[in-house]
């Protein structure tokens, strides 16, 4: 998903036995993108050709992992950061894999009481805004959460690849089109509220941005002059 807009960009579909990161190193993102990725993508020698690429990343880091603090900064502590560090893998096959220093910022939630660890070889940005930019995932989660409980994909029609690929694509499809008619009209109408009104006059010939902007419905005799007309 872009963060400008929260708009899915590009959609990798697999079966259920290939994992995050098997998809994830398939992509290809421009340089210097900003990418927000959870644990399921963890991978050290990804991680590397990442930072090569020049492209950013912010994901949480391993309890277990083995690392070796390089140096520290001052942090904010009213803002609950807790640490911001220069670090090293020192695992042997870690090592290995991603020779290069990385970011390690320590955050207490106010909101939770949770204390999280993220990792990122983006050193510019303010360690409350890398903090932020992984807070800002979670929208790539509620969008799977609202297209699953408005746009019927709970449950499937078909269960043949074709038709679970088909039922996935329409759904998507119509998620755009949605945002689209959101953003055309300008109305502060949610994404939601707008679908309702679409389903409930699905076999009616409106204009749909008057629709949307709940003008009453042109009588029948007017609404019969315009189709004869046409």
């Amino acid at each position: 998903m872009n963060h400008s807009g929260y708009l899915p960009e590009f959609v990798t579909i697999t079966d259920g036995k290939t994992s995050d990161i098997e998809a994830g190193r398939a992509l290809e993102f421009p340089k210097g993108s900003m990418v927000a990725i959870d644990r399921g993508y963890n991978d050290y020698g990804w991680y590397n050709q990442l930072t090569t690429k020049g492209i950013y990343f912010v994901t949480r880091l391993k309890s277990n992992t083995k690392t070796r603090v390089v140096s520290r900064r001052p942090v904010l502590t009213s803002k609950g950061l807790t640490s911001d560090q220069t670090i090293e893998f020192t695992g042997i096959e870690t090592a290995k894999k991603c020779p290069v220093q990385l970011r390690r910022i320590g955050y207490h939630n106010p909101e939770t009481g949770k204390h999280y660890v993220f990792l990122t070889n983006n050193f510019k940005l303010a360690a409350k805004t890398i903090a932020d930019i992984y807070k800002a995932r979670w929208q790539v989660e509620l969008f799977f959460k609202w297209i699953k409980q408005n746009l019927k994909i709970k449950s499937f029609v078909g269960t043949s690849k074709n038709a679970v690929m088909t039922q996935i694509w329409i759904a998507l499809c119509v998620y755009l089109l949605l945002a689209f008619i959101k953003f055309q009209s300008k109305l502060k109408k949610s994404m939601q509220q707008i679908l309702r009104l679409l389903q409930l006059n699905l076999f009616e010939k409106r204009d749909l941005i008057a629709l949307l902007r709940d003008d009453p419905p042109l009588d029948k005799e007017t609404a019969v002059n315009q189709l004869a007309l046409l």
